[in-house]
């Protein structure tokens, strides 16, 4: 299916992408904090406890003396703190990203919701005030809207510093892109609200999927389809188009808001990241797509679709998606980099690799959103600690069994010096692979934590002083408290490597030929070619120093650009080069 069809916008194929979990970054003004009403509507409904916004810096799993008082378990607490990060503190930060060699952001869904994840969207047109500097002067403007008439809508002071962030990531050559959550929404939706107190007289009974109403004569109760059977979460009625007339014209008209504000698309987001795609059907995706081009033909569409090949590829044709997450480039790596026991060859991790570009137009592969983990995962760190477990390609699976709730065997404790050395060796891949490397926020500076919700811990900084990690999820205690900071030699080796990556076209853009895949030492090499530029890579994927020998075809010398411009003579056509343990070599030929 491999073809020279390139239909995906061009830029999206040499960005670094940064994911980031907006309530976990960074509190940039502590007067937009959630207080206690703004969860109301978000599980576990608890508005009667004492309640505060979390600290910052504390241990993960202590409970604080306002969540001892409620007697509930860790997982109950955890879902409900708040820890005031906002659009500010992202603002704040953008000279961090754009040294690190960021060009483009993914935010977790910013829009208004009580939730800290905010995948239970109330509106979809409206950033939620807690994100923003006046929580209350927004909630002021917003109660004279009627929500499902978009001349009525307005620009709250969180709408208006999302624009400031848009322009601020737009000024420094970088993207952003926000989350779409367009299969469900809040309970608190007033549309949805609307629905519950008028019933079949409400204006928008036919938006939501109702399976019965309050009937007295009937002897019905008013119930309706929640997405997985979660009640926090009324999906949207579809039909055999998808959306059906009502919900669908309000998110052509949030997307029009969010990608052209004030009628000017320079202005707005440079895309979307749609959650639960795979619950929308096609022709809905093809109807908004077309929408989305319309307003802005090099806007990027990656869709969250966990599956193998053949339940991508519909979505993959040019027609709805540029991209997807690229969960199946982390399963491979998780296979090969990071399993022992149960790790996979590198010839059957080169055939996995080649299969996956091979199953779509050529663009699409360059612009896959390649990752690791994000906030729907245990962390990379973590993952390397509990390594031989449940294989990350057995989804469902995996992702029960790396929650700490669900198993108590998952071990939380922090990373050691060898784990953090196979996470840079996967850095080396991504950074030198097809497609476009995502990094969830932290994992650059060593944070780690199991399954939702201890994947969506407080971002570390090197400013605040963290709380040693002493608790565990059971309540009890380590004899050695585990230290919290900054991990500045893997920091630095992510900026070396993204700058590597930003330095030489034929790593973003080049194509892709594999040189040598040694199943017995475990060394696998590559070579990407551009325009001239031709670059190999070789991966030692053991804890001992080797060399291998690679054919190159043209004399000279080549240098390694990863390792001290280490030089290398081609002799007879070949060059013998060592390579570290768990470690590689980029090593740069002009032709």
């Amino acid at each position: 299916m491999n073809n020279t069809q390139d239909w995906v916008p061009q830029w999206a194929k040499t960005v670094v992408w940064y994911q980031i979990f907006p309530d976990r970054f960074r509190n940039g003004n502590p007067a937009g904090n959630p207080t206690l009403a703004d969860i109301e509507g978000a599980w576990p409904h608890d508005l009667e406890s004492p309640w505060q916004i979390h600290p910052w810096t504390s241990d993960w799993y202590e409970l604080q003396p306002y969540e001892q008082a409620n007697g509930q378990d860790i997982v109950f607490n955890i879902v409900r703190r708040r820890y005031g990060g906002d659009l500010q503190g992202i603002l704040d930060k953008l000279d961090y990203l754009q040294d690190l060699g960021i060009t483009a952001i993914y935010l977790n869904p910013v829009f208004q919701s009580p939730s800290h994840h905010k995948y239970d969207g109330v509106v979809y047109h409206h950033i939620d005030g807690t994100l923003g500097p006046d929580p209350d002067g927004d909630k002021t403007l917003m109660a004279q809207e009627d929500a499902g008439d978009p001349s009525t809508w307005v620009w709250t002071a969180a709408d208006n510093l999302a624009l400031q962030l848009i322009q601020e990531v737009h000024r420094r050559g970088m993207r952003i892109i926000f989350d779409g959550v367009f299969n469900h929404v809040s309970l608190r939706n007033p549309m949805f609200q609307d629905v519950v107190k008028n019933q079949q007289q409400s204006r928008y009974k036919e938006w939501f999927s109702i399976d019965s109403w309050d009937d007295a004569e009937q002897g019905t109760k008013f119930s309706y389809t929640g997405w997985w059977n979660v009640a926090e979460l009324p999906e949207w009625r579809q039909d055999e188009h998808g959306a059906v007339a009502g919900p669908r014209q309000y998110i052509f008209d949030c997307t029009t808001r969010w990608m052209s504000p004030h009628g000017d698309p320079q202005d707005g987001i440079d895309g979307w990241r749609l959650d639960v795609a795979y619950c929308v059907k096609h022709p809905f995706w093809k109807a908004w797509r077309q929408h989305v081009k319309s307003i802005n033909p090099e806007a990027y569409l990656t869709a969250e679709v966990i599956d193998p090949i053949e339940v991508l590829q519909p979505y993959l044709e040019g027609d709805e998606f540029d991209a997807v997450m690229n969960y199946n480039v982390g399963f491979a790596c998780a296979d090969y980099f990071i399993n022992e026991a149960k790790r996979i060859t590198t010839s059957e991790f080169d055939t996995f690799l080649r299969d996956l570009r091979n199953a779509f137009d050529e663009g699409v592969s360059y612009v896959q959103q390649n990752l690791m983990d994000s906030h729907d995962s245990d962390r990379l760190a973590s993952h390397i600690v509990n390594r031989d477990g449940e294989r990350y390609r057995n989804w469902l699976t995996y992702f029960h069994a790396t929650k700490a709730a669900d198993n108590p065997n998952y071990n939380v404790r922090k990373p050691t010096a060898a784990a953090y050395a196979v996470q840079k060796l996967i850095a080396l891949f991504m950074m030198t692979y097809v497609g476009a490397p995502m990094i969830y926020y932290g994992d650059e500076v060593g944070m780690w934590g199991a399954n939702d919700p201890c994947c969506r811990k407080p971002m570390v900084w090197d400013d605040l002083d963290y709380e040693p990690e002493r608790f565990l999820p059971d309540g009890s205690t380590r004899e050695t408290p585990d230290t919290v900071a900054v991990n500045i030699d893997l920091l630095e080796t992510y900026r070396h490597l993204i700058s590597i990556r930003h330095q030489y076209p034929a790593l973003s853009l080049g194509d892709f030929q594999t040189l040598l895949t040694d199943d017995q030492q475990q060394i696998y090499a590559y070579s990407r070619h551009f325009e001239g530029q031709m670059v190999i890579v070789a991966l030692n994927n053991t804890r001992q120093a080797q060399t291998v020998e690679l054919e190159v075809s043209a004399a000279g010398t080549v240098t390694d650009v990863l390792n001290d411009q280490a030089q290398y003579t081609v002799e007879g056509g070949k060059i013998r080069v060592s390579l570290a343990p768990l470690w590689g070599a980029i090593l740069l030929k002009d032709e």
